[in-house]
């Protein structure tokens, strides 16, 4: 059972007590440990603006003037210790640089999964040199050699930019179903291969929406080393007071699960293999 709660002020007039990303991104592991964060702190906007989760659940970091919810431990429910295992599988398959695409899943009829209500998409590539970013919804671009302070400012951008979003969206209806799916690089991803908390199981080919879906782009980080991608698909009609275009793409009548990022088709066919399921949470 899930309780919509009101979105809360993402300022802070108070001095921060901590930091949430690395200072500084010079090798592979500080990137890796940028990427990681970044990861995490962006389900725990998704499923703290959402109203998924209670208070309890979350512990509070400052992010410049941004006060931000983090998922925590809470024995007293089990649905947060559910995706906290979901992010802990995801870092798994990070570290092994097997992780391609992590799809959120939001949906209400467990018989129909196919029918889903939000997506939450985050894609991950692997670099070794070059660090680019882009936010395809605006004219902003970093060109390779950006400093680790150029990284910190786009990565605080792609949070604001889904605090935002999270807060202009309609409210869930009060059941709801999360999955999320695992998507890997075939020609180094063993093909038995299953991170903590994911089986194997069968994809189905397409994710439905009642309404006309739109697709919002949240942004893009590369740090040299690694680089996270971050779209939103919902139906059209509960963005309406989103009064900007600042994540606006074309939208499509059908998502196709090998194509959910539909700009980069082609390479979503070339790369990926079986998927990985998570069983849903307990809400």
């Amino acid at each position: 059972m899930m309780s919509t709660q009101l979105c809360r002020s993402i300022r802070t007039q108070k001095a921060s007590k901590g930091t949430v990303f690395p200072s500084q991104i010079t090798n592979e592991h500080e990137s890796l440990v940028m990427v990681k964060k970044l990861f995490a702190t962006s389900i725990s906007c998704i499923t703290y603006l959402r109203g998924l989760f209670p208070e309890s659940s979350y512990g509070e970091r400052h992010l410049d003037d941004l006060s931000l919810k983090i998922l925590r431990e809470d024995k007293k429910c089990p649905g947060s210790l559910h995706i906290i295992k979901w992010i802990q599988g995801c870092f798994h398959a990070l570290e092994k640089k097997y992780l391609h695409m992590a799809v959120l899943i939001i949906y209400t009829n467990p018989k129909e999964p196919e029918n889903v209500t939000e997506i939450y998409q985050f894609k991950f590539k692997y670099t070794k040199e070059g660090a680019t970013m882009d936010f395809d919804s605006s004219n902003t671009s970093f060109e390779s050699g950006t400093s680790s302070e150029d990284i910190k400012k786009a990565s605080v951008l792609l949070i604001r930019k889904l605090y935002i979003l999270m807060q202009n969206l309609g409210p869930l209806p009060n059941d709801v179903i999360l999955t999320m799916k695992l998507h890997y690089y075939k020609e180094v991803t063993p093909h038995d291969y299953q991170p903590p908390g994911f089986k194997e199981g069968v994809d189905s080919h397409f994710l439905l929406f009642a309404g006309d879906p739109i697709n919002l782009q949240v942004g893009l980080v590369s740090t040299g080393f690694h680089s996270m991608k971050v779209k939103v698909t919902t139906e059209a009609s509960r963005v309406a007071d989103l009064e900007n275009n600042l994540f606006l793409e074309n939208s499509t009548t059908e998502i196709a699960h090998q194509g959910l990022d539909c700009d980069e088709e082609e390479e979503e066919s070339n790369n990926q293999v079986r998927p990985s399921f998570s069983d849903p949470p307990l809400l």
